[in-house]
């Protein structure tokens, strides 16, 4: 047998919550044949089984529970100390865009990684208790190059009948390369073995645009297979989950739709997906919005963080869209800009979704959204029931590289405009604490932290350092 040294792993997911106990699941990619030890965890043994083949590769998965609270687990003869105190005191992470589109692969690894090692020494000084992914885990945008049936999707499209079972095969296997190649760099696979994480998906884990792109591109073969393969890695690789085997936070048990929700004492976390029922006219289909609108009132202290992988208050993106539309040569930006709540095409979605949180703020609490995409950190307010607010906190990216600060400048011009999708419910985007512009062009990170039963974020900068605390 292989020597399971050349595994990858483990990787840490939290599938749910159930009273005391934090159910979790460890992923490994070992080589094709190797024999992945079992976790011990709580004196027991829980054997590592095959979740998906591929050609030089098994992926393997253990499911086990711990108590609440400082816990550990142990594999291959290492321990692993967890933080899983999800009732008092908690640090939560959270990141988003850890790729680019273009020779990520090929990127030096320090460089690349550098907010990874800085999120890594953070926890060894202060551990988190979960890590929130929210969206663009990979970019998987050069996945479809190399192969002839699919090179030059989704611009052309190969005959219709054609054979596609090698693509198939030549898809899985790219996805694989990706998902191993981040999840064997050592500050990633440090802390991913030692905190807990939650994903959610967003375009460049399919490709750049999914659902913005024509619909010739999405319906064809290619582009409906391309979405299969995407779809079989998100379970795989960021829920450690196949199809009729989602865990219990997955509102359905079917994958329609992959959205989930997690309860913990005081803490909601509500993730809907954006991208398994997204078309150019959409966001979300049927069976993600009976899940938002089938969630219960807030309860007690109970605080909602709702994961958006694009943000859900921003500036008014659709102006920008109108002239975008209005001149050729900026017409290739479109679906850009057709992926945002704020496009022509959703504004009637975007009231919907904003109206249901306008609903947990009845309680008199505020409501948490957090938001990645646009590779840039911001953050924005809007009001809800008397004096509770809803928070808009943007981090991106903890690997994309930022775009020019010109682009800053100009979105923070653009921004002064606000917005009023609800009557009476002016959206603004404010500063960052200690930041001079709306919006900071640096890569990123966001630390959620209750202490007495208080909220508040800070954002980690690469280059201006920490953030002053906002109370949220």
């Amino acid at each position: 047998m292989t020597d399971p040294a050349k595994t990858i792993g483990p990787i840490l997911y939290l599938d749910h919550v159930a009273g005391d106990l934090v159910h979790l699941a460890a992923l490994f990619i070992a080589p094709r044949g190797a024999a992945v030890p079992p976790v011990e965890a709580a004196g027991a043994l829980f054997p590592a089984k095959p979740l998906a083949e591929y050609a030089a590769a098994t992926v393997h998965r253990a499911r086990f529970a711990l108590p609440q609270g400082q816990a550990e687990y142990r594999w291959n003869g290492q321990t692993f100390a967890l933080s899983l105190d999800l009732h008092g005191d908690a640090r939560l992470a959270y990141v988003s865009c850890n790729g680019e589109e273009v020779g990520d692969l090929d990127r030096e690894g320090s460089e690349r990684n550098a907010m990874w090692e800085r999120l890594r020494a953070e926890h060894g000084k202060a551990p988190f208790a979960l890590l929130m992914h929210g969206g663009d885990q990979v970019y998987a945008d050069e996945v479809t190059q190399g192969h002839p049936l699919s090179d030059h999707w989704p611009d052309r499209l190969p005959d219709p009948g054609a054979d596609l079972g090698d693509l198939r095969r030549h898809l899985r296997e790219r996805f694989l390369e990706r998902y191993a190649a981040l999840y064997a760099s050592p500050s990633f696979a440090w802390i991913a073995a030692r905190v807990p994480s939650l994903m959610q998906w967003d375009d460049h884990d399919i490709c750049d645009g999914w659902g913005s792109l024509a619909r010739r591109a999405t319906e064809s073969e290619v582009g409906q297979l391309l979405f299969a393969a995407a779809r079989e890695a998100f379970l795989t690789f960021q829920a450690a989950a196949a199809d009729g085997d989602l865990p219990a936070r997955f509102a359905d048990p079917q994958g329609g739709h992959l959205g989930w929700t997690i309860r913990a004492p005081g803490l909601r976390l509500l993730a809907p997906d954006m991208r398994s029922e997204r078309t150019r006219r959409r966001i979300m289909g049927p069976g993600g919005w009976a899940m938002m609108e089938d969630e219960p009132p807030l309860q007690g202290d109970e605080r909602l963080v709702l994961m958006s992988s694009v943000p859900l208050l921003g500036p008014r993106l659709s102006l920008l869209e109108t002239l975008m539309m209005a001149v050729p040569r900026m017409q290739s930006y479109e679906d850009d800009l057709r992926d945002q709540w704020q496009s022509h095409s959703h504004r009637e979605e975007w009231r919907r979704m904003l109206g249901l949180l306008v609903d947990f703020g009845q309680t008199g609490r505020n409501v948490v959204v957090v938001s990645g995409e646009i590779h840039l950190a911001t953050r924005a307010e809007m009001p809800l029931q008397g004096t509770a607010k809803l928070h808009q906190l943007v981090a991106s990216g903890i690997a994309h590289r930022p775009p020019p600060r010109a682009w800053a400048r100009f979105l923070g011009t653009l921004a002064m405009l606000g917005d009023d999708p609800l009557p009476g419910k002016h959206i603004a985007i404010r500063r960052i604490p200690g930041q001079v512009g709306r919006y900071v062009a640096q890569r990123n990170y966001l630390v959620l932290t209750r202490q007495a039963g208080a909220w508040q974020a800070e954002w980690e900068f690469e280059i201006s350092g920490r953030s002053p605390a906002l109370a949220l």
